[in-house]
């Protein structure tokens, strides 16, 4: 496996072991989300600790309104988070 396929393969194993709940392996509660945000991104995103944010982002995320965020979804997250590190590494 390349680097690249195995960061990819990693961001889905990542999004797996937030979504434990029975029957919904591919969604993410907004508690799931949250423990995500928190845990694999505090030094990314900036007041990961604030509800609101949390809310937001959220709400941003869940494309469809089903309460609940696929990995379609999240994908979204991850692409902005990515171009956001772009910018900051050329500001550098």
């Amino acid at each position: 496996m390349t680097k690249l396929e195995d960061h990819l393969e990693g961001i889905i194993n990542v999004f797996h072991q937030y979504s434990v709940r029975v029957g919904h392996y591919d969604k993410l509660s907004r508690g799931e989300m949250k423990q995500l945000i928190i845990r694999e991104l505090p030094n990314t995103l900036k007041n990961t600790k604030d509800q609101a944010t949390i809310d937001k982002i959220f709400q941003k995320l869940d494309a469809d309104k089903d309460g609940q965020v696929d990995f379609g979804e999240f994908v979204s997250l991850i692409v902005d988070v990515l171009v956001t590190a772009h910018k900051d590494i050329h500001k550098e």
